[in-house]
Parts: structure tokens; sequence; C-alpha cells
């Protein structure tokens, strides 16, 4: 959680809270994370599997997508299977096209779902929109369940789009297409919000995202959202990409608006590699809002990119030793040592900048350069307590990590 005085600068957006499966989110609460599965909904055991690595990896609501009947079928047997395995996480069905006849059809699925996202670009055409949507409103005013009113820019209300377009050709002063469709995603979104709030449903159960593709486009259609409303907000980058590029385009999209206050809970819609960790989704968000100052989920590792002064790779094999045994650990330390979050660990890799960062750091250890005396200062709460020297100085200081841990979180 955000320490008092943590990144004052950030005065974040006030927005009407929502309750989704006993997570808040919006209303100046700490930002949200959340992801979504790949696997078919389907199939209940590969499903139950992901949404727990999800939510153990940290993500604290899970969607899931929820395309045909037995899909649908298949969620309320997903809950008993996570509430068997001890994961209890809110769930979120995904739903396009034929959500109103799923939810009518199955109401265990509507019961066991903590939220619905409707997307309005393809929840009915024509004379059938009004209908569906508001079919699928009534199902969860019924069962008290929130909705994200999920607008895409990939399947945006084409005869909103025509409309707008159409008026600004008749302008005086026409703007460029992508603004007017810009102005058409976050049109769509509050359009759907005031028609589900004409239906019954209260303001504390609707989150609105409007994603896109592109990073400006993305801070243009937010900026613009969280202007005009108070709804609380889903912020994420879509179809990010995969690798390198992914994690670049939505931090530095997500990261300027979480900086001007804007989003209540993120998802990085990062593409895995073929047979990738789903759950790198869930570590790059928590880093994001971590780097920000915004919250704080695991100790950070603070070590140095490595020059010709460090041509050893003990430094850099170190530095991943010491960042994978606190990811490892950190389900255990964050249930027997509250606070352990908020610890920071240096592994340095010269005496250039090495002493001054361990210094810094709650404890920090400067390793031997090129051409260096082979030994280790140890720093401990800004001052040098040991020196590690041979070939175990990685156990070793592993061990004096999880001795500091509990020293000082264990009281």
């Amino acid at each position: 959680m955000t320490e008092p005085g943590l990144f004052e600068t950030v005065k974040r957006r006030q927005s009407v809270p929502v309750d989704v499966g006993g997570v808040t989110v919006g209303g100046g609460v700490p930002i949200v994370v959340q992801s979504m599965t790949n696997t078919d909904t389907a199939d209940v055991e590969s499903t139950a599997k992901q949404v727990a690595d999800l939510a153990r990896a940290g993500s604290e609501i899970v969607r899931i997508t929820v395309d045909r009947d037995e899909a649908a079928k298949a969620v309320p047997h997903i809950r008993d299977r996570l509430m068997l395995m001890g994961v209890e996480v809110p769930l979120v069905g995904d739903f396009h096209y034929i959500g109103h006849k799923l939810l009518t059809e199955n109401p265990a699925c509507a019961e066991a779902l903590a939220k619905y996202r409707i997307n309005p670009g393809n929840v009915g055409f024509r004379e059938k929109r009004d209908t569906q949507f508001s079919t699928m409103i009534e199902v969860a005013n019924k069962y008290e369940k929130p909705v994200r009113i999920g607008v895409n820019w990939g399947s945006l209300d084409q005869e909103l789009l025509t409309r707008l377009m159409d008026e600004n050709t008749a302008s005086d002063n026409p703007k460029d297409a992508a603004q007017v469709t810009r102005d058409a995603m976050v049109m769509s979104g509050l359009l759907s919000a005031e028609r589900a709030e004409e239906l019954g449903m209260p303001r504390n159960r609707i989150i609105i995202s409007a994603k896109v593709s592109a990073v400006q486009d993305l801070i243009a259609v937010y900026r613009d959202l969280a202007a005009r409303c108070d709804y609380t907000l889903h912020l994420g980058l879509t179809e990010a990409g995969m690798g390198t590029k992914g994690v670049v385009a939505s931090s530095a999209g997500m990261g300027i608006l979480l900086q001007d206050g804007i989003g209540d809970t993120i998802r990085i819609s990062l593409t895995p590699e073929p047979g990738g960790d789903r759950t790198r989704e869930v570590t790059v968000a928590q880093e994001l809002l971590q780097v920000l100052g915004l919250r704080s989920f695991v100790p950070l590792v603070t070590a140095c990119p490595g020059c010709g002064r460090t041509t050893s790779t003990v430094f850099q094999e170190l530095a991943q030793k010491i960042q994978a045994h606190i990811r490892e650990r950190m389900p255990g330390w964050r249930e027997q040592y509250p606070g352990v979050e908020e610890l920071n660990v240096a592994v340095m890799g010269c005496i250039v900048n090495g002493p001054g960062e361990s210094k810094h750091a709650d404890i920090g250890i400067s390793l031997p350069g090129t051409g260096e005396e082979p030994a280790a200062p140890v720093f401990i709460d800004g001052e040098k307590k040991m020196t590690l020297r041979g070939p175990g100085i990685a156990d070793d200081f592993r061990v004096l990590v999880e001795e500091y841990v509990d020293n000082r979180y264990g009281g």
C-alpha cells in the first residue's frame, strides 16, 4: 500500500469506488492489478490452474472469456475448483456478441462471476443493441454485480463512429479522423454508462475502459474520459505486443496517465511467447506501480548495469539469484513479515558506485570489479558491517538477507 508522503506529487483523480467481489476499485484506494487467462474457459482444470497461478503472482482480479454455452457452464465449476485450492480471487466474465443470451440461460454463471465486461461495440447491432445491452444490465442488477463498459478501438460502435464522421465533415472546423475516432471512444463509454444508470444500475457498480493500441491515443482518450466523468477507470493498452515492445509501450502510456492520477485498476496486455509464462503481465503491472511509488509488492533489488570495470558475471548472477529468491519467498514472507515489500536490496559490481548505492539500501553488497581486491563489503542500514570473501559469497549474502528480514520485520 502507498506509504504516507510517498510520491506526494501524484494527486489521484476522484472516482466512485466499486466493489468487485470484495476488492475495492477506485475511490482513492491503491490501484488494483488485474489480468486475464488465455485458456479455453470450457476446460475447467486448465483455466482454474491458470487463474490460481495469476492470483498467486499477485493478480487481484482475473478475467476469463465467456464466449459460448460450454464456457458459461464451466464458470461455477472453475469458481468451486479455486475454492478447493484455497484461492479467493474475483472472476470477471468477458462477454461479446451473445452475453445477454449466455447470462440469462446460465444463471449459475451469472451468480458465480464477480463482474461482467460488456463491449458496447458488439453487444448488439441496430435495433437489437439496446435490448441486448439492457438484458445484460438487468441480469447484473438482479445479482448485484458491477459491470465494465469496455470500449475497444478494434470493435468500436460503427454506427456512432459513422454519425460523428458525418457531423465532422459538415463542420466548419473539421477535426482529423483520429480525433473523431477518439471522440467516439469516449462518447461510446459515457453513453453506455448513462444508459446503464437509466436502467437502474448505481454509479458505484460501473467501471469504464477505452482501450487503444497506440500510446499517444491511449493518453489522449483517457485524459478526455477522466475530465468528463467520475466513473472508476480500468486502464490498459490493448494489443500491446510481445516482449520488450509490449512492456515499453504499456509502461510509457500508462506511466504518464498514472502520474497524472488517472487509472483505478490496470492490466498489462502482453502477448506471451509460445508456451511462455502468463504471469509475466502481472509482474510488469506490479513493477510499473512500484517504480512510480504508487504501491509496493516485493522488495526492490538495485543492481548496476555493468561496464568495462565489471567483466566478471558474478554480480549479475548474484543479483539474479537474490531477485529470484525474494520472489520465491514472498508468499511466505508476506504472511510472516508485514511491511517486507518495502525492503530495498542492492547488488553492485565495483567500487565506483557500489559502496554508495549499498549504503542507500537497507542491505547491500558491493562486489569486486575487474582487478579489484577479491572482497565484498556488506552494508546494513547504511553502515559497513562485514566483508565477504571466497566462493560462497552468493549463499552467504542470501543468508544475510534472510536474517535481516527476520530481524527487521519479524517483531
